[in-house]
């Protein structure tokens, strides 16, 4: 068989299996969302580089409610390369709450994280400090991938292990899911089509709950189509007066 068609295979079986064991999850996450938004609470979205981000905001059919909380940290000190420093590994912990403090995150708020080992420092950190602050963390993870690795947070505890409400992208131990001989990895990543198939069905079950109440919440159209800039400007307004 023609590694296309093993792809096309190995994509179908993901996708069944998020339907089959993560729907719960997922109208769980929107009915969460969804009485944040009735408070007035608003709706973050974090992601270590794994599509959320780049797939949910600001896109055609979407909700201007999602918003990202993006941050980095960079030094500019261009000194020549010098190979016999010994430099210390920065501390990681610590740094979220920070980037919180100085963010429009609050409580009453959801969280939405996306990291598919879920062990990093930050991520992990990210949502505790999130949690203290009286947010509820909505994580999606690879809850097999994440429980055949170490944390890195001082806690010892993974993303899976520390959120309200945790999905499952369902991807597999090292997220590639083709074996190729010739190859000695894997190639061809789940995790980003399912985060992707999981945040809009998420969406669409947000939207439906806002509806029967309703509810008409902002949504985006394409940029693309002759009127889509002035009503995406529309779009824009009436999220800042609503909240959605």
């Amino acid at each position: 068989m023609m590694l296309m068609d093993q792809y096309f295979e190995k994509v179908q079986e993901l996708m069944e299996t998020v339907m089959k064991t993560q729907r719960e999850k997922i109208t769980n996450a929107s009915s969460l969302i969804y009485d944040a938004l009735k408070n007035g609470g608003a709706v973050h979205v974090y992601d270590t580089g794994h599509i959320i981000n780049s797939e949910l905001i600001h896109r055609a059919g979407g909700l201007a409610l999602l918003k990202p909380l993006r941050f980095v940290f960079n030094v500019d000190n261009p000194v020549r390369q010098r190979d016999n420093i010994d430099k210390p590994k920065p501390k990681q912990e610590g740094f979220a709450k920070y980037v919180l403090t100085r963010s429009n995150v609050a409580a009453g708020d959801v969280l939405i994280i996306g990291s598919v080992s879920g062990k990093s420092a930050v991520v992990i950190d990210l949502a505790l400090s999130a949690k203290e602050m009286g947010v509820k963390v909505i994580v999606l993870t690879s809850v097999t991938y994440s429980s055949s690795i170490k944390s890195e947070h001082s806690s010892g505890k993974r993303l899976f292990e520390v959120g309200d409400i945790v999905i499952d992208n369902c991807a597999p131990v090292g997220d590639a899911m083709l074996s190729v001989e010739g190859l000695d990895v894997n190639i061809c990543p789940a995790s980003g089509l399912s985060a992707a198939f999981i945040m809009w069905a998420l969406t669409a079950d947000l939207i439906e709950k806002m509806l029967k109440d309703g509810i008409v919440p902002s949504v985006y159209k394409s940029v693309n189509l002759p009127d889509g800039p002035e009503y995406n400007k529309g779009v824009n307004e009436a999220y800042n007066s609503t909240g959605y």
